[in-house]
């Protein structure tokens, strides 16, 4: 939606215009899939993709939102904010404020209109970007000063504990964090990152979505963290060491011995992921897309073959971007059964490219990809109309 289509749908809900716009960025994963609750690093950046928040503050204390392409408004009173978990549209919106408030943090009233270009259901954090733009706007109502990366964690309670969703903070964190033109370098366990350059120069970042229900990852990504726990203690009788991602290729090459099946897999998959993170930001640092290409395939090949959570649609669409002309790589992110890839394509190759792979995948699959040419913006920004 246009922005003069969203101000438009404001005035005709609320019956005045709107007067703030907040938005918080969806997100991608350059590298780094299935290791952050082994203790490695990840490797986010946050998209054009965003949750865009038109506002009005109307004090009281009534906080009424709308949603494009949704019927109707919903209210939540601030003074019952513990009362709306089940709602099934504006449960995220109601936990922010929730939090929030048990901070000390005043919640306004104001009429509020979600326009979400994050797709949902694709693994590009549609529900983070949502929560911190919901915090940014709920404190700058409140007058109060924010830390972004409070607001990532607040953003994160509120789904785990209010929401009752099952996440780690990459997502949160990459949305309020997000730098222009950079990836961010991040120790989800710690919160120590490093901001680093992501320049393309004549290659840009291509996002498909395969379009399948991923309705099985939570067991399945259970089943996972089982499986590298088994390994971890498994390792743990051979190398002093706390986490996964703090043994090497080497070290783990002398000890593979002692893990056998899919837990050997499992682990094998999450060492060398962590790895091919710090060589793809050594790849960045110099300038080297081809290599940086190398690894996206490699790491998808790992998610396939190794921790088998890629499937046949992600599968088919990072082969078909593979054969391309102009692809230096490409590989799935997120989660996984479903989802997205993200390949680095030329510029001048990507009409061809999306033509040529959406077609060929249609014709495997059955049914269509969603292409998204995306740049790497600001995580958070804040605009008075």
């Amino acid at each position: 939606m246009e922005r003069l289509e969203a101000l438009q749908a404001f005035k005709e809900t609320f019956g005045f215009d709107a007067e703030d716009l907040f938005t918080a960025a969806g997100r991608i994963n350059v590298i780094g899939e299935h290791v952050d609750y082994c203790g490695g690093k990840v490797f986010p950046a946050a998209l054009n993709l965003r949750c865009n928040v038109y506002g009005k503050k109307t004090g009281g204390n009534v906080v009424r939102m709308a949603f494009r392409g949704i019927d109707g408004i919903v209210e939540i009173e601030t003074d019952k904010l513990d009362s709306y978990r089940g709602l099934k549209i504006g449960n995220y919106q109601a936990g922010v404020a929730y939090f929030l408030r048990e901070k000390g943090v005043d919640i306004v009233g104001c009429d509020l209109y979600y326009d979400c270009t994050v797709p949902f259901g694709s693994g590009l954090s549609s529900s983070a970007a949502i929560e911190v733009a919901t915090a940014v706007t709920f404190c700058e109502y409140a007058g109060v000063a924010y830390d972004k990366v409070q607001l990532a964690l607040l953003s994160q309670k509120a789904e785990n504990q209010y929401a009752g969703v099952n996440c780690g903070i990459m997502d949160q964190f990459a949305s309020a964090m997000g730098k222009k033109d950079h990836a961010v370098l991040l120790d989800c366990s710690t919160l120590e990152y490093e901001y680093v350059p992501l320049k393309l120069g004549d290659y840009c970042l291509v996002v498909a979505n395969c379009n399948k229900p991923h309705n099985l990852v939570e067991s399945k990504y259970n089943v996972r963290r089982q499986e590298v726990e088994t390994a971890l203690k498994t390792i743990q009788t051979a190398l002093p060491v706390t986490c996964l991602a703090e043994v090497s290729p080497k070290q783990f090459n002398e000890v593979k011995y002692l893990l056998s099946g899919v837990v050997a897999k499992r682990a094998e998959h999450v060492v060398m992921e962590c790895d091919r993170v710090h060589k793809a930001v050594e790849a960045l640092k110099a300038g080297d897309l081809v290599e940086l290409g190398r690894l996206l395939n490699e790491s998808h090949y790992s998610l396939r073959d190794l921790y088998e959570v890629t499937g046949k649609e992600l599968d088919t669409l990072s082969a078909l971007a593979r054969k391309e002309t102009g692809c230096l790589g490409s590989r799935m992110i997120g989660a996984g059964f479903g989802g997205c890839t993200i390949s680095i394509v030329k510029k001048t190759s990507v009409d061809n490219f999306i033509r040529h792979v959406g077609k060929a995948y249609q014709d495997a699959i059955g049914y269509k990809a969603s292409f998204y040419e995306t740049s790497i913006e600001d995580g958070v920004t804040v605009e008075k109309l």
